[in-house]
């Protein structure tokens, strides 16, 4: 069974495009990430052991959250695909096989 032209093009449009037909790589931060970013530089940064692993769960916690957003309800394909990728490293990183 041949592919169509336009099969090819669909999908090729459903990976980079939003609805409305926009290319989307990247988008603003979002509060998931900023959320992530800042409990990183706390457990980066902490005075105690306590508060830097405090910060790191936080951090483990915003960055899922964001990941599994963007896998379920991610824009486009690459979204998702980044989505599912994060969720991937976040999961082996809490059973200690992270990269």
């Amino acid at each position: 069974m041949a592919v169509s032209k336009k099969h090819v093009q669909s999908f090729w449009n459903k990976f980079w495009k939003d609805k409305d037909g926009h290319v989307v790589l990247i988008q603003a931060p979002n509060v998931w990430i900023i959320l992530w970013f800042v409990a990183e530089v706390v457990s980066l940064m902490g005075s105690s052991k306590n508060i830097a692993n405090i910060g790191h769960i936080f951090a483990i916690i915003a960055l899922g959250v964001w990941s599994l957003l963007e896998l379920f309800k991610g824009v486009n394909y690459f979204r998702r695909t980044i989505g599912f990728i994060f969720a991937s490293i976040t999961i082996l990183s809490v059973l200690g096989r992270g990269i």
